[in-house]
């Protein structure tokens, strides 16, 4: 075994698959090259040579009939039913379809629920994102911050997108959720490059995030159709301002080595793909991601629609929230959800999303966070604080946490591991009844 190749064993071979590995057994796979991503079953399976002439409802009617074919094939992949390598691209495939549905959508823009239908193609009028068509990424990196799964032994190839549709006052990616015209402009070519590149330095997933990425779904889904039909000659194909614009914004702080044992699932490219979101997206959107996404990584913030708008200025938060989540549920997608427990937002927001997701998600993955701390206009010490949001210029004190944890534990929630580990003495760790213990003693005596 080469030492490449035993580095991405480390990641297979994790402390945390032994207990959560039925969760995620697809996301699994992927991130070890066992199974290939989505996008690489979807480029398998055609459309109609002419869906360039459809008007979009038959291009939406095309994408449904699509679709089946495509869980059909997935299916079996999953089942070990087929191997798709012995199965040729598609040309045209339900990528470009998918690329195509974007296009469309983007001249009357509803890829979020606030439903702007604004021509961003344009650039004459401005949604709620602040976007046109372009892209701007403020970086990109392997993030060793993010739940054991995602970051592993390599990290998370996280790349943030800037602007939201959020306006969340404690937001703490305010300079580049607030400010469009932070990073650099970035084409489907340059993502696409920036994404393989991350994954050939051993990044266990791209992590599409920001600021939020929904906006961006038009030159994501692109990007990810081009790593479908072009592969490593992507890179290739980059011109050398191309290549100096995207490295311009690439903070890791070494140089990690290129090796094809991290990267590659037969002879193609394989990525999977993280959906890092605030969930406020439409039913449209998550359509398309269905096809694109390996794994989500969802927000749920709010328990009720009255702080959703008050902290978030975000309207029917809860019904397209709740809706979304429940779609991933019925989907039998892979998922990690997150919760921020806010100071003073105990009874009003976090137990009534741990009730919704005990009773609408059973056994899912959740990561309960306590990393809340005054930011942007929660913050007394900024110029941008607003006396408005007075509560929320604490960190949640340990009562709340408790509570919090005490009340997660009573809805049967599966939150221990993926909330716990930062905290787990990793080196002592014992069998299965002792790792289970330590899990709730890091509760009880938080």
């Amino acid at each position: 075994m080469s030492i490449n190749t035993e580095v991405m064993e480390s990641f297979a071979r994790l402390w945390v698959w032994r207990y959560i590995r039925d969760k995620l057994p697809w996301y699994y796979e992927v991130s070890t090259n066992r199974k290939p991503a989505k996008y690489l079953i979807a480029a398998r399976v055609p459309v109609d040579e002419k869906f360039r002439e459809l008007s979009e409802g038959d291009l939406w009617r095309e994408f449904d009939n699509a679709l089946g074919e495509f869980l059909s094939l997935w299916g079996r992949v999953r089942n070990n039913e087929v191997d798709i390598r012995s199965i040729p691209r598609a040309t045209p495939s339900l990528l470009d379809l998918v690329v195509e549905i974007t296009r469309r959508m983007i001249r009357h823009c509803e890829f979020c629920e606030w439903r702007c239908r604004v021509d961003r193609t344009g650039g004459r009028r401005l949604g709620v994102c602040m976007l046109d068509t372009t892209s701007r990424v403020a970086t990109y990196f392997h993030h060793m911050g993010e739940e054991l799964p995602l970051r592993g032994t390599m990290g998370s190839g996280t790349i943030f997108f800037t602007s939201c549709n959020m306006r969340c006052a404690f937001c703490q990616n305010a300079d580049i959720s607030r400010d469009r015209l932070n990073g650099v402009p970035m084409t489907p070519r340059q993502l696409a490059s920036v994404a393989i590149m991350l994954r050939l330095e051993g990044v266990h997933n791209i992590n599409w995030v920001g600021g939020e990425p929904t906006p961006h779904l038009h030159n994501i889904a692109e990007a990810i159709n081009l790593m479908a039909r072009e592969g490593i000659k992507v890179l290739d194909d980059l011109t050398d301002e191309e290549y100096e614009g995207i490295l311009m914004v690439k903070s890791d702080p070494f140089m990690y080595r290129f090796s094809r044992d991290w990267a590659f699932y037969g002879g193609e490219v394989n990525v999977p793909m993280l959906w890092n979101s605030n969930m406020y997206m439409t039913e449209s959107t998550m359509k398309l991601l269905r096809v694109l996404m390996d794994i989500w990584l969802p927000d749920f913030k709010y328990g009720n629609d009255k702080c959703a708008f008050r902290i978030s200025r975000t309207p029917r938060y809860f019904e397209v929230v709740s809706r979304n989540h429940k779609l991933i549920y019925e989907w039998g997608e892979d998922v990690i959800i997150r919760h921020l427990v806010m100071p003073g937002h105990v009874e009003d927001d976090t137990k009534p999303v741990l009730e919704w997701i005990a009773k609408n998600m059973p056994g899912v993955l959740v990561n309960i966070m306590d990393q809340y701390r005054p930011e942007n206009e929660t913050d007394p010490h900024s110029r941008n604080y607003n006396p408005e949001f007075r509560e929320l210029t604490r960190r949640p004190s340990r009562e709340e946490l408790m509570e919090v944890y005490r009340y997660a534990r009573s809805l049967g929630l599966n939150f221990e591991i993926i909330s716990f580990e930062k905290k787990m003495d990793i080196a002592y760790l014992g069998d299965e009844d002792s790792l289970m213990d330590r899990i709730k003693d890091n509760g009880n005596a938080y």
